[in-house]
């Protein structure tokens, strides 16, 4: 028997908890998982607001509140390009239990109309939580790339307004921006192609990627581009496949989570050591996976000299082993 609107709504007060513990670690999981897929991404996620959940079965009057409203977890996968969104959707597939996709990309019949090409997917959230009835619970996860991200959010403030209608100019003025979103999409989809003729240029941004990806499983921290891009060019000297690296590291970092927790903890931005003696700069970078992993296997004597060869500061390379607890 469907739940009433009351019903509802006390049913998730009650549970809310465990669906964001849920969604917490269903995050976590996609993160690992697209990062050995090496799908440059930006994973957020988040559990409906109680008030949000109440609001939104009183707009649409709901006649099962509890199972039509899919969303009580929400999970976003924010990808630089178009390129990237088969790739992501096909790794969302292989690590998650997908009950339904949901995608307009090339829906026939909408070919003169200018709307958000809808991507999402209903998915079984992982880990041990589940409903009173041994359920797993749901999240939906929403698949765009920046710039449609970006349409989304800003338009989503001004078309969506319980109870008041935009004015027609408004609306249109924001779905002609819809082809400016294309066009935008296929010109950075474009540049990444043509980037990959320049294998040295890939190598470094290949390497970066799949640091920051792993990084992201750890912080949130900003970290400087410019500065990673300096000490990456320095670091792909010590690896022969980069190809093959990206597995490399997600499995190194699998294996010393709890030690690099620690290291960063202790040697971070927003340690005492940091701020005491304003060193350890690289234990806010993503690069810093690398050197402890580098510092880890028989490659620290190959680190040494290319660091050496490379000219960059001699403390940054042993603060980072001070950090991880070996000699140089």
């Amino acid at each position: 028997m469907p739940l009433s609107v009351d019903e509802a709504f006390q049913r998730y007060k009650l549970e809310r908890p465990r669906i964001r513990d849920a969604v917490k670690v269903t995050k976590a999981h996609l993160e690992e998982h697209l990062a050995r897929r090496r799908v440059t991404c930006q994973v957020t996620a988040r559990a409906k607001e109680v008030s949000s959940f109440h609001t939104k079965v009183y707009r649409k009057g709901y006649t099962d509140p509890w199972k039509q409203i899919t969303d009580k977890a929400g999970v976003r996968v924010v990808v630089p390009h178009r390129g990237l969104l088969d790739p992501a959707l096909d790794e969302i597939k292989k690590c998650l239990d997908v009950v339904e996709v949901q995608d307009d990309r090339l829906t026939p019949g909408q070919e003169d109309r200018l709307r958000y090409p809808r991507l999402h997917i209903q998915a079984l959230m992982v880990g041990n939580e589940a409903d009173p009835d041994g359920t797993p619970y749901e999240c939906e996860i929403q698949l765009r790339t920046e710039a449609v991200d970006l349409w989304s959010r800003m338009s989503h403030k001004l078309l969506y307004k319980p109870g008041v209608a935009p004015p027609a100019d408004v609306s249109r003025s924001l779905y002609r921006l819809i082809a400016l979103v294309e066009l935008f999409d296929l010109e950075v989809e474009r540049g990444v192609e043509a980037m990959a003729q320049h294998p040295e240029l890939v190598r470094s941004n290949q390497l970066l990627d799949v640091a920051e990806q792993v990084y992201r499983t750890f912080t949130d921290h900003p970290y400087s581009t410019e500065m990673s891009h300096d000490v990456i060019d320095v670091l792909s000297g010590t690896i022969d496949d980069a190809d093959a690296y990206g597995e490399q590291l997600t499995q190194f970092a699998e294996r010393f989570r709890e030690r690099i927790e620690r290291a960063y903890t202790d040697y971070g931005p927003a340690s005492a050591h940091f701020l005491k003696h304003g060193r350890y700069l690289l234990a806010s970078q993503p690069e810093s996976l690398i050197i402890f992993e580098r510092l880890s296997n028989n490659a620290r004597y190959r680190l040494r000299s290319a660091w050496d060869a490379g000219e960059l500061p001699d403390n940054m390379l042993t603060d980072m082993a001070q950090a991880w607890g070996v000699a140089l």
